[in-house]
């Protein structure tokens, strides 16, 4: 028997789950939307835009942190080894952000993409595109 949860919850849930499983906090919002999703008190699209906005703003503070973290430093993160996420930012640019659900690895996407001063209007788009694609596949197996 799975839980019930309360209806006025649910998306207020949804959207705190989701914000901070793309922080640097741990999470797991796809748990609670596969929950929501069965219970059918809310559209499927609703959970998914919910799940998707919100994981989308968590990345982008994340994101944020990592550009408060470069300022009055080398620019564009200069001087700092290429390793892990950084790394994969300097090769892959933009599409890497794709992968930005990723537990753990995810964060530190978002992060070096702050750190690198990569461009808000893409880096949003790479975020949002990754996220709809992962809650779209996690609905699309419950449903």
């Amino acid at each position: 028997m799975m839980p019930e949860i309360a209806p006025e919850w649910g998306l207020g849930g949804l959207a705190l789950s989701a914000f901070l499983s793309a922080t640097l906090l741990p999470g797991g919002s796809e748990v609670l939307l596969v929950l929501l999703a069965r219970q059918h008190d809310w559209a499927p699209v609703t959970l998914l835009w919910t799940a998707t906005l919100a994981n989308t703003l968590g990345g982008l503070s994340t994101y944020g942190l990592g550009r408060l973290a470069v300022a009055g430093r080398a620019p564009a993160g200069r001087g700092v080894a290429d390793v892990g996420a950084l790394a994969w930012m300097r090769r892959w640019g933009y599409p890497a952000l794709l992968f930005s659900w990723l537990p753990l690895v995810g964060d530190g996407l978002c992060l070096a993409a702050g750190w690198l001063r990569m461009q808000v209007p893409a880096t949003l788009l790479m975020l949002f595109a990754g996220k709809l694609a992962r809650y779209g596949t996690v609905l699309w197996l419950t449903i």
